[in-house]
């Protein structure tokens, strides 16, 4: 008679390497003899094939996976996500963290996040959080974790060889990264006064999306943004076809791209964009694309072309801040120039800042990012890549600092703006910088006053007096032309066969129909 067999419990490294057995081949019946366990616990690890290698790929990839047998999942799981993304970017730009420092972090994404509970950022959350995802216990005491200069030079190396060996040129040579914006994000020393700063009318905004750059080497091809949102469809995109979007748009919980919406982008926008690209210059149809160690990401082998001439390459762990091209000044040139235009657009529209920010949406800011993002200029893409390609930006032109022109132009404009006079180079530049938990970044707050009410009141027009202002025998007021150039935006937003430059010129005319509105209604008190 058999004795009963002895239970195991399996790591999740014996897991990844009956996963990678399974893939050569190798039949469940030898795999379960081999680690002494069930058949039918080897067809559970394959058809859990997925979530295993996910997880461990969010893990801390210097430690922890070899000993850690369990999956548990934290009961806030995306609050989990965005501290492990935080974490390994911490850790990748070498900034000290400790563990006090984690709890206040998390405790500022769970209220940043919108969530509902009772979560308590305590000693044993901080524990079990490490332990999810495999973090030494130095990690959580203040210990420096610096960029691996080795890994980022031997890397360096090995790519070059792989650029050679497979005959590639700039052209066709890809990087992509992402970041998040909080794009309803205000200088508090810009556009609040100083009476109001210490008001609770002002809080962290909580407007978050994330952008996805992506560009060849030479600066020269850069694809629409890809840019992920909470909402499917939100409130602000009633009416717009997302095909006639400037940018590639994608909805999720997570609050980073996650690995489904990553390849289904990589697959129906990125292949065919570089390919067609690639025609066009008379090159042939082959790519890579470089991209962060892979927590994010599919493996290499799920992301490559019909043909297997478009792959990726994923940089090491621990270097991003090192040799990642969007990390060395590419995705904080693009935030300069959104912020930079938000703030242009405020100055524009000469309206007070409590309606500005009430009024900017979740499609206005797209519009914006996707302008900044054109507004980045090739040769500081090119500049970015360095690293990899030395002398490759010989022939970029000057090194020219593409924020400090926009802080010290918005500086002049500002001095020379009611309310706005103590505003200097300094002040725009560290509202330019902040990151979005900064004290600099602020944001409106939902609850309104009761004047504030009253004027919104007045400005939304009763259905009679709109029957009288929409007929075109009779002079036309100013919201009687903001609302038809609001409707006609959202006839252009529904036509898959207009331009952008004719959305923009709209939306500028609709910029100017406020500034003229704001400037009757100063005359009217």
């Amino acid at each position: 008679m058999l004795g009963k067999r002895k239970r195991v419990v399996l790591t999740i490294k014996d897991k990844l390497d009956i996963i990678k057995k399974l893939e050569e081949g190798i039949s469940f019946k030898k795999l379960s003899v081999v680690y002494g366990i069930g058949e039918s616990t080897v067809r559970d690890i394959k058809k859990n094939k997925e979530r295993i290698i996910n997880y461990a790929n969010s893990s801390d990839p210097t430690s922890g996976v070899s000993k850690r047998k369990s999956m548990k999942s934290s009961t806030y799981e995306e609050l989990d996500r965005v501290m492990i993304e935080w974490f390994n970017q911490q850790k990748t730009d070498g900034i000290p963290v400790s563990g006090t420092i984690c709890a206040k972090q998390a405790k500022f994404f769970f209220d940043a996040l919108g969530m509902e509970g009772d979560f308590n950022a305590s000693s044993g959350w901080l524990t079990r959080f490490k332990q999810r995802h495999g973090i030494p216990k130095a990690a959580g005491k203040g210990t420096k974790l610096k960029g691996d200069e080795t890994a980022a030079s031997e890397f360096c190396g090995s790519f070059q060889q792989f650029v050679e060996r497979e005959n590639l040129q700039p052209e066709q040579i890809y990087g992509a990264d992402q970041t998040g914006l909080f794009w309803k994000c205000l200088p508090s020393r810009t556009l609040t006064l100083e009476t109001e700063q210490s008001t609770s009318g002002y809080r962290s905004s909580r407007e978050r999306i994330i952008i996805m750059c992506c560009a060849n080497a030479t600066g020269l091809h850069k694809l629409n943004l890809c840019v992920v949102g909470k909402a499917k469809k939100p409130r602000a995109f009633k009416g717009t076809d997302l095909s006639n979007l400037p940018v590639t748009y994608y909805s999720q919980k997570g609050a980073w791209i996650e690995q489904s919406v990553f390849r289904q982008w990589f697959e129906k926008y990125f292949v065919p964009q570089v390919q067609k690209h690639l025609k066009s210059k008379g090159l042939l149809e082959k790519a890579v694309l470089l991209l962060d160690f892979p927590p994010a990401h599919p493996n290499e082998e799920m992301l490559s072309s019909d043909d297997g001439r478009i792959i990726v390459k994923y940089l090491p762990p621990n270097v991003t801040s090192l040799i990642q091209p969007m990390s060395q000044g590419v995705l904080a040139t693009v935030k300069r120039y959104y912020r930079a235009g938000l703030l242009q657009k405020y100055m524009d529209e000469g309206i007070d800042p409590k309606i500005f920010w009430k009024n900017l949406t979740v499609l206005d800011a797209i519009y914006e990012v996707s302008r900044a993002w054109n507004m980045v200029k090739s040769s500081t893409i090119t500049k970015a890549w360095k690293k990899l390609f030395p002398g490759n930006e010989e022939n970029s032109g000057m090194n020219i600092d593409e924020g400090a022109i926009l802080a010290a132009n918005l500086a002049t404009v500002l001095q020379n703006t009611e309310e706005c006079e103590h505003v200097d180079i300094e002040t725009i530049d560290q509202w330019f910088d902040s990151r979005s938990n900064d004290s600099s970044c602020q944001v409106l707050a939902d609850g309104e006053s009761a004047e504030d009410q009253t004027k919104a009141a007045e400005q939304k027009p009763s259905s009679k007096s709109r029957k009288t202002e929409l007929n075109p025998e009779k002079h036309i007021s100013h919201k009687a032309a903001l609302e038809w150039t609001e409707n006609l935006l959202d006839y252009l937003e529904q036509q898959d066969d207009m331009l952008l430059s004719d959305k923009l010129v709209l939306r500028r005319l609709r910029t100017i129909i406020r500034k003229k509105q704001k400037i009757q209604n100063n005359k009217n008190h």
